[in-house]
């Protein structure tokens, strides 16, 4: 009929946030999205704990994720985030960071030297109820294994990544010196380490700190 039109032709439009602390990137992604014609990016934020906010303002379908911000991690952030779909979008291709991803509940992982087409493409298919990983990671996450080291633990060796003696540690974490001892202790014995340090780097390398 002349003059209606078919609304079942209207592709709904995906409504997408964007975090990630550094501007450049943030701006280019973006960019790169809004050429999408089923993409919209709703809002930017530089910092973890500005997203569950942006979440609830703005009311996203999808939120791209970088790991490491200012505020809170992408990862502690994501596991707290609930009605919206989550993709981590990093750097970091590393097989902890994505079995962690996966344990606080995202729908996707994507490295950021992934093309234009493929991360829009992640977008759709994660929006529509699938879920999107990087294959080598996922192959390489489960010839590492899980991660063998405790929550405490991976305070401590953070914290320890930060330097200071056992004094300082323990202040940062409100813990005694007997009891931060005891997690680095632990937490070499299980990485196969000689000290702190190398500890430290082990763990880092393979995401699970």
């Amino acid at each position: 009929m002349t003059g209606v039109t078919d609304m079942t032709d209207v592709t709904r439009v995906i409504r997408v946030l964007l975090a990630d602390d550094q501007h450049l990137v943030r701006e280019a992604l973006a960019a790169l999205l809004g050429l999408e014609p089923d993409l919209e990016v709703v809002g930017q934020v530089s910092r973890g704990d500005e997203v569950a906010p942006a979440v609830t303002a703005l009311r996203p379908d999808v939120v791209l994720l970088d790991i490491e911000m200012p505020g809170r991690d992408g990862l502690t952030v994501a596991g707290d985030l609930t009605g919206v779909r989550v993709i981590i979008l990093t750097t970091f291709g590393r097989p902890g960071y994505l079995r962690r991803a996966m344990d606080a509940g995202v729908a996707g992982y994507v490295v950021k030297d992934a093309r234009a087409g493929e991360l829009a493409d992640a977008v759709r298919r994660v929006h529509a109820g699938g879920r999107v990983f990087d294959r080598r990671l996922a192959a390489a996450s489960v010839s590492t294994g899980a991660n063998p080291l405790t929550g405490r633990e991976r305070d401590v060796l953070r914290a320890a990544t930060e330097g200071g003696t056992v004094a300082d540690i323990a202040r940062r974490l409100h813990l005694s010196d007997g009891t931060v001892r005891n997690y680095l202790s632990s937490a070499i014995g299980k990485l196969g380490a000689r000290n702190r340090a190398e500890a430290a780097r082990a763990a880092e390398a393979k995401g699970w700190l």
